[in-house]
């Protein structure tokens, strides 16, 4: 019964926290207008959320978030390189192709965060048919140095929270 009600109970409590953060209130008004918001959110967004999360490996995503903020850190002091650099360097930058076997939506909703995160590169787009990813890269002096740190570094592990 709660479940009917309350499909996604952390959603609901971070939209609630959020409209009060928001709104810098914490008066009577505030608190039952964010729950009211908090409550018909999730309920009307659930047809959007066709499968649940299913978190296989959680102590994983903490190994993640530390490789993706050195990447990130790393990755700007790259870009800085890049573009206050010699002219040369501004002539690398280039789409690639890489083949995932990851096949987890989330999974791969993740992997398109990371890496448009990541300073420097961008997710263009996945075939679905053939599972080859395509991304920008604007360092791109070497594609198998990015397709093992997409498969290797980001894939492997998201697979193993994933999947």
């Amino acid at each position: 019964m709660i479940k009917r009600w309350l499909p996604s109970p952390l959603l609901s409590l971070f939209l609630l926290m959020l409209w009060l953060l928001l709104n810098e209130s914490l008066s009577l008004g505030h608190l039952m207008l964010g729950s009211a918001l908090a409550l018909y959110g999730p309920l009307t967004t659930r047809a959007l959320r066709p499968t649940p999360v299913r978190v296989r490996a959680p102590l994983a995503i903490l190994r993640l978030a530390g490789r993706v903020a050195k990447d990130i850190v790393t990755s700007n002091f790259q870009v800085a390189r890049v573009i206050l650099g010699r002219h040369e360097y501004r002539q690398r930058s280039g789409f690639m192709k890489i083949p995932l076997d990851m096949r987890d939506s989330h999974g791969l909703a993740a992997l398109a965060c990371i890496l448009t995160a990541c300073p420097g590169t961008v997710w263009a787009g996945i075939n679905e048919e053939t599972h080859v990813l395509s991304i920008h890269v604007l360092d791109l002096q070497d594609e198998g140095v990015w397709i093992d740190i997409v498969k290797n570094r980001y894939e492997k592990l998201l697979m193993e929270i994933f999947e």
